[in-house]
């Protein structure tokens, strides 16, 4: 089963800054869009921030100006989330997505906890 690998989380500070990156496989050829959704605890799994075939990064509103977006300068197929000012409610398990041959598929998420 085809899988997105992520890397990046772990415990921070309020204030604080966090990088997710996510890696889809180097062979998948195609992907018309990546990004991030979150789940925090006891609340459902929503939007973070994604990236099209436009190349153009959209993000939810709660966390604009804060998290930024980006393709990798090498590996064609992975992206990362520069996320700072964190505050305790960005705390989530955050999964990686992408769409390709229209299928989404899904990392296994991975948590950040926004805590001092």
């Amino acid at each position: 089963q085809v899988q997105l690998t992520e890397f990046g989380g772990g415990l921070v500070h309020p204030g604080g800054s966090l990088t997710l990156s996510c890696e889809a496989p180097e062979h998948v050829y195609g992907i018309t869009a990546m990004g991030w959704y979150r789940q925090p605890p006891g609340k459902q799994r929503g939007f973070v921030a994604m990236v099209g075939n436009d190349n153009r990064m959209r993000y939810m509103d709660s966390v604009k100006g804060r998290f930024f977006l980006s393709r990798d300068s090498i590996a064609r197929n992975t992206v990362h989330l520069q996320m700072n000012s964190l505050q305790s409610e960005d705390t989530a398990v955050y999964a990686c997505y992408a769409d390709w041959d229209g299928m989404t598929y899904w990392g296994k998420g991975t948590l950040v906890t926004v805590s001092s």
